[in-house]
């Protein structure tokens, strides 16, 4: 069963970023010490900037990169945020392997 993440923001949920920040590196932590990981994390909008050297939550996308699981982020949100030579982790993909990725899903988790 092949499972996709796709986190969109750099915080979960709405309200305070600050607290949706923290629970994204918690998210994330967890994640990584899972027995079950998912194929595929898919970073869309702001989520690219956890991909980047500054990121708070580079230990745990290391971790599950190690893992398996394939870091992905969308090309056109890159080149909009113009953070294109701060991307650490992952791979860069454009819209069309991305919706490949996500039809070839048998379930598609968005925290």
């Amino acid at each position: 069963m092949k499972t996709t993440v796709i986190l969109h923001s750099e915080s979960l949920g709405r309200g305070s970023d600050e607290l949706g920040k923290t629970m994204t590196g918690s998210f994330l932590l967890k994640l990584w010490g899972s027995d079950r990981k998912p194929d595929t994390i898919i970073f869309y909008n702001s989520a690219v900037h956890l991909l980047t050297e500054k990121s708070s939550v580079l230990d745990s996308l290391s971790g599950l990169s190690k893992a398996g699981v394939d870091l992905v982020a969308c090309q056109k949100c890159i080149g909009f945020y113009e953070i294109e030579k701060k991307i650490v982790i992952g791979r860069i993909v454009e819209m069309q392997e991305i919706v490949s990725i996500l039809m070839k899903s048998d379930k598609v988790i968005t925290p």
